[in-house]
């Protein structure tokens, strides 16, 4: 038996920090059922201290999940400390995560502190989580521009005062795999009472190299990776928990480790997390990409006829990606409907699925075929479960290279339908100032996006809307087979989303935080 890895995911709390990323409770609790279901050995639900609203969602979640164990983030405060036991200490399984930095840029800028009160912070910290709960992680902030020789003092100091897990974060994604590798063979080798700790391994995306530097870590002692679905996280993001899981299964000869990810669940993972934050996935994303799968040169595609080992490394059903039969069109009943669903990753309550199956007959009745990728847009429309204060109702616009660009939007905001008609330089801009003005918002509009789901002139739009205002962001998707159509649903998402942001920043300000990622 190889050993074992053990996958910590910070989609809810690194990840969450992507601009425009923000999730409410219910999706929170959407994702960590998701991610206890795929076997996630840890969860890291949130960073308490940060907000009423963190602090609910990890309270929520711990007391939701049974078999993954629920950490908490706090800095090397005790006020952040206690706040982060108290969401915790109700999980089956509870961990603490603290951190702070170590890197000289860091402690002289940041911190304000010298080596000395960084080693008593760590002290008095790590020790008082330790007397709350038995299973601590202790992180190095920025430790991959820390000086090493400190670095070894920090850790020992940190395993002797309590911790049981010891993380050695590339913080903004600064290091090259062979140099991330040796911290911690370094480490290894230099700490005496390492033995007593796990190491864990935590990496950023800036250089594109999150997932080769969690590898090498692990190659040379990490036992437990850090990562997030679909690679989400602060700017350019997190290593993905995907490429980890199945570079560690696909290459067992050169990484003989194996972790207990129920990798089935990966592509289901995948689509929730995009569908809840409105980020899409690119298409020639490693493995849950619409084209990791896709053969189109010809010469691949011979070879796949031959035998599918000649280009493909892992098969599509390994990761979740099934093909099915079953076809569906205008003439389908709801039980085909709901068996495709579960096909592709969707299990909705009654309720739910009569609204998704009547707009599925909407669509069915304007496209001669339904592909799986308007059914998940579908899909992916109902996660959104933000308090829609604006519906759409309708749209009605006046576009050509003529006439004036004219639209007419009727909404529903707090149960009173409005309408009002607006001119732009364009049907689209048209549309947004048509919202603005029924909803007195004056929102920046920072991200425009279009893409077909689908081939064919019928095929549905989808459209990526970022809003912001006062340095807070949202991010959300909308989909219909008419563009403009899509277009106001995905301003109108992104708009509610914004405003559920504003409110719970208002209701939830606390003293100014900078949050540090770990």
């Amino acid at each position: 038996m190889t050993e074992k890895i053990y996958i910590f995911d910070t989609t809810l709390r690194d990840g969450e920090q992507s601009p425009g990323a923000t999730m409410n409770l219910e999706e929170k609790v959407q994702i960590a059922e998701i991610l206890e279901e795929m076997n996630v050995d840890i969860i890291e639900a949130g960073f308490p201290i940060a907000s009423n609203g963190d602090f609910e969602a990890v309270l929520e979640i711990s007391k939701n999940i049974n078999n993954s164990t629920i950490a908490g983030l706090a800095r090397a405060k005790l006020a952040d400390i206690d706040r982060a036991w108290e969401a915790v200490k109700n999980a089956k399984s509870s961990r603490i995560h603290t951190f702070i930095a170590t890197s000289p840029v860091h402690m002289k800028y940041k911190l304000k502190k010298n080596k000395t009160e960084v080693l008593e912070a760590i002290q008095q910290t790590v020790s008082y989580a330790r007397n709350l709960c038995s299973d601590v992680e202790w992180s190095c902030e920025d430790a991959g521009r820390s000086d090493i020789d400190f670095l070894y003092k920090c850790i020992e100091l940190a395993i002797r005062c309590g911790a049981t897990t010891i993380n050695i974060p590339d913080t903004v994604g600064y290091t090259l795999p062979n140099e991330f590798g040796s911290i911690f063979k370094s480490v290894r080798n230099n700490v005496p009472n390492i033995h007593k700790a796990i190491l864990s391994a935590h990496t950023h995306n800036d250089l594109g190299l999150a997932v080769a530097n969690s590898l090498a870590a692990v190659q040379e002692g990490a036992r437990q990776v850090e990562c997030t679905i679909n690679g989400l996280g602060e700017r350019a993001g997190n290593s993905a928990l995907e490429e980890i899981v199945m570079a560690i299964k696909v290459k067992k000869d050169l990484i003989p480790f194996h972790t207990e990810i129920k990798t089935e669940f990966i592509t289901k993972a995948s689509r929730l997390v995009s569908s809840i934050t409105g980020f899409s996935v690119q298409p020639n994303k490693a493995i849950v990409g619409t084209n990791a799968f896709a053969h189109e040169a010809g010469i691949h595609q011979d070879g796949m006829l031959k035998h599918t080992g000649t280009y493909e490394i892992m098969t599509p059903d390994s990761v979740g990606l099934t093909k099915s039969s079953l076809v569906l069109g205008k003439h389908s009943g709801k039980h085909a409907f709901n068996e495709k669903l579960k096909e592709l990753g969707y299990d909705f309550g009654d309720n739910a699925l009569m609204e998704l199956f009547g707009r599925f007959k909407d669509l069915a009745d304007k496209k001669k075929e339904v592909f799986d990728e308007d059914l998940i847009a579908l899909a992916g429309d109902r996660t959104i479960s933000y308090n829609e204060h604006i519906k759409f109702v309708s749209l009605l616009v006046n576009a050509g290279s003529i006439e004036k660009h004219e639209a007419t939007v009727s909404l529903e905001i707090d149960g009173e339908k409005k309408s009002t008609t607006s001119f732009g330089n364009g049907p689209v801009d048209g549309t947004f100032n048509a919202i603005k003005s029924l909803t007195k918002t004056h929102f920046k509009l920072k991200l425009y996006q279009v893409h077909a789901i689908t081939a064919g002139t019928d095929a549905q739009g989808e459209v990526t809307v970022r809003l912001e205002d006062r340095g807070l962001t949202s991010q959300a998707k909308g989909s219909d087979p008419d563009i403009i159509v899509a277009s106001a649903k995905a301003y109108i998402n992104s708009l509610n989303k914004l405003i559920f942001k504003k409110s719970k920043s208002m209701s939830n300000e606390i003293s100014e935080i900078e949050i540090g990622e770990a």
